[in-house]
């Protein structure tokens, strides 16, 4: 039976949060199961050949003479019975006979380029439906069922029924009563000094005597609250650089409502600008550090190229952490699904409800991970009768956000036009944005294994920004390889200071580190922050005065 522990592990890499500021429409995967109908219309002969090998396949399981066994890495078909049970392990094969003849059938077919991809997608989201792991003839179900006396197939039902009605007709991957924002996560203390209606800031409390004088501001991204970089105590990188001497700031957007439809990529970069400002008048240093993630990477980097066109220095460095800035259709599956269409049907979309919402991006994410993210739980709660996992990063993945219609307008003109390759091709508050502008030391951080901005594609901005970069790549995925604490046994990245070839050949010549990414980074940081200075007394200053203790309010909303 598979472990709260790891159901929770692999479903933390595959969050919503960070993802897809492009989406995905009913109507892709609509069409691609429309490609299969008329695929098998119009091949009739290789439909009969693999029905035929489908029939003779069943045949084999049913007299014992299939040898299939479950993959061993394959954690639905763990319990011993899968292999020793004869029903198990024929209901095993036989699932495995259709989904290896369903993917056989597509391939038949002889699609191409993105069609093969998302008819791929389609037939693995079917298949993997039809396992019998999802069924109440799942072994360590039925042996739970016998062993409470039929409860947890009852505390099951009352699962589903609550889900039904209150989660979107998904299982609920987390238990959220263990975590209080404030309390046992986002509790690194500190105040919000500056408000806006768009974001506040937050300057966090100095745990040293001496700080350095350059202070550093995290850019989150605009989906999901900041406190990933503040989750529980052991994963805060907030409370880490605090306890290493740094000054820090966060800015912690406001969640748009339809109200707030028009706030555009220039409005958050003016926000920014105005944000620095106030950090620089606090902490009475002339220049600050910047590091952004994911979608806040984006904003950085347009924040950094306005700057650049006015020969703005208020920013010394820059480091950006699972972000792509020049997305490609290649890139992963998800960018398969996207196409001309997708895009201005999400566009629309949004713009008809004035803000693109989380949930929406979670259940698309969903289904197109549904062993990880639905089916998993599906056991776990419905046919174990059990509690999902609390596990802090899925409490902070569910605590989404929703992204303005202008901004998510912007974010689609940015994966169109690609002004980040092609300066000029998209102008921010009236001035091309031209990264190749940016002329400062940069920090890039990737992970391994990132479904939602794989490192190769986060490797590309080594080749955009022309000062002295350093590239890091984390052994994890989107978020893990970002919350990877010192403390950590497991953590490692790799390094390798030549970056004149691609992503393969950095790689051919990179060393393995045994130990976390934020070491690494804060010996960059340091060096890069200036002097130590005795630390501040006290937050804010008297324009900017203390407004109320961190997390603050927007982080609740």
């Amino acid at each position: 039976m598979v472990k709260k522990s790891e159901i929770a592990s692999t479903a933390s890499e595959s969050p919503s949060a960070l993802s897809p500021l492009v989406g995905i429409n009913q109507q892709d995967l609509m069409a691609a199961a429309g490609s299969i109908l008329s695929g098998a219309i119009r091949h009739p002969f290789t439909v009969m050949k693999h029905g035929g090998a489908l029939g003779r396949g069943m045949a084999d399981v049913l007299l014992g003479l299939d040898d299939k066994k479950p993959n061993p890495k394959d954690r639905r078909f763990a319990d011993p019975a899968w292999t020793g049970s004869p029903l198990h392990r024929r209901l095993f094969q036989a699932w495995e006979t259709l989904a290896d003849q369903a993917d056989a059938l597509v391939d038949d077919f002889g699609f191409e380029g993105s069609e093969k991809t998302r008819t791929q997608i389609v037939t693995r989201i079917f298949t993997d439906a039809l396992a019998p792991s999802n069924t109440l003839l799942n072994p360590a179900a039925l042996k739970q069922a016998i062993d409470t006396g039929g409860a947890s197939l009852l505390n099951g039902a009352s699962n589903l029924v609550s889900d039904v009605r209150t989660n979107g007709m998904l299982p609920r991957m987390v238990d959220t009563e263990p975590f209080k924002v404030g309390e046992n996560v986002a509790s690194t203390p500190g105040s919000v000094v500056y408000r806006t209606d768009m974001l506040e800031l937050i300057q966090y409390t100095p745990q040293t005597p001496k700080v350095y004088a350059r202070p550093l501001l995290f850019i989150p991204p605009q989906i999901n609250k900041f406190y990933v970089l503040d989750l529980s105590p052991e994963k805060s990188l907030v409370k880490y650089l605090v306890s290493q001497g740094h000054q820090i700031f966060v800015a912690s957007w406001r969640n748009p409502q339809p109200e707030h439809r028009d706030w555009g990529l220039g409005d958050y970069v003016t926000e920014l600008d105005q944000a620095v400002d106030a950090i620089l008048k606090i902490t009475k240093s002339d220049s600050l550090n910047v590091s952004g993630g994911c979608s806040g990477g984006i904003t950085q980097a347009a924040f950094l190229s306005h700057l650049a066109t006015k020969n703005d220095k208020r920013v010394n460095s820059a480091t950006f952490w699972v972000c792509v800035l020049d997305p490609q259709p290649d890139d992963s599956d998800l960018g398969s699904l996207i196409s001309p269409s997708s895009i201005e049907i999400a566009r629309n979309r949004s713009k008809s409800k004035g803000v693109l919402t989380g949930r929406d991006l979670s259940t698309i994410f969903a289904w197109l991970r549904p062993n990880d993210l639905i089916w998993n739980y599906v056991v776990n709660n419905y046919l174990m009768g059990r509690k999902p996992p609390a596990f802090d990063v899925l409490f902070w993945n569910q605590d989404s956000t929703n992204l303005s219609a202008q901004l998510h307008s912007d974010y689609l003109d940015l994966y169109i036009k690609r002004p980040f390759v092609n300066p000029g091709s998209m102008d921010l508050l009236d001035q091309p944005l031209d990264i190749s502008q940016v002329d400062m030391d940069a920090f890039i951080v990737a992970g391994t294994t990132d479904h939602i901005t794989p490192w190769k594609a986060c490797y590309r901005t080594t080749t955009m920004l022309p000062g002295n970069i350093e590239f890091v790549l984390s052994n994890s995925g989107h978020i893990q390889s970002i919350l990877n604490p010192p403390e950590n046994p497991k953590a490692k990245y790799f390094t390798n200071p030549d970056l004149s070839g691609d992503a393969d050949e950095w790689l051919e010549g990179a060393e393995a580190v045994n130990e976390s990414w934020w070491v690494r980074w804060l010996g960059w940081l340091n060096e890069r922050s200036g002097e130590q200075v005795p630390a501040p007394k006290k937050a804010g200053d008297r324009k900017y005065r203390v407004i109320e203790a961190a997390p603050g309010s927007y982080v609740f909303d």
